[in-house]
């Protein structure tokens, strides 16, 4: 693996499915390329928002849809950068079912210089009768590289 891009997306793929987040929720990374990304969280007790319906907590899907809409911009671009959600709209269209596991699917629309754009949707088993649905903004912060002696 000469490319440097390459070394970097493939460093990349492997941290954002080992984040001290996403390992907390006890959630799984399944697809992390060009532009693409996947996750599932499996249902958990101890994500429920509602005891009596056992219901999973909407502030998990939403960090969900979150993370997984910068995932897709991590894996669209070329070069190592920092990233910050500017404004994230998250439209709920259903409850998760109890004892469900969540799928997020997401995808880099566009990458600016300074912003990027992505959009996610949370569902069980079809990805059009999502739960809920994301659309980010992202301001994207480039790294200063060290300057060779």
């Amino acid at each position: 693996m000469s490319d440097p891009s390459e070394f970097w997306k493939e460093a990349m793929r492997n941290g954002m499915g080992q984040t001290a987040f996403l390992r907390a929720l006890g959630g799984e990374l399944l697809k992390f390329d060009k532009g693409i990304g996947r996750l599932r969280l499996p249902y958990s007790e101890k994500l429920i928002g509602n005891p009596e319906t056992g219901v999973v907590h909407g502030g998990v899907i939403t960090a969900m849809l979150d993370q997984a809409c910068g995932m897709a911009i991590g894996s669209a671009l070329d070069s190592p950068m920092g990233m910050a959600t500017l404004d994230l709209r998250i439209d709920y269209m259903k409850p998760a079912t109890p004892r469900e596991d969540i799928l997020i699917e997401s995808e880099c629309l566009k990458i600016t210089r300074e912003i990027a754009f992505a959009r996610a949707r949370a569902y069980h088993t079809a990805i059009d009768d999502p739960i809920a649905i994301a659309t980010g903004t992202f301001m994207l912060m480039r790294f200063a590289m060290p300057e060779a002696r």
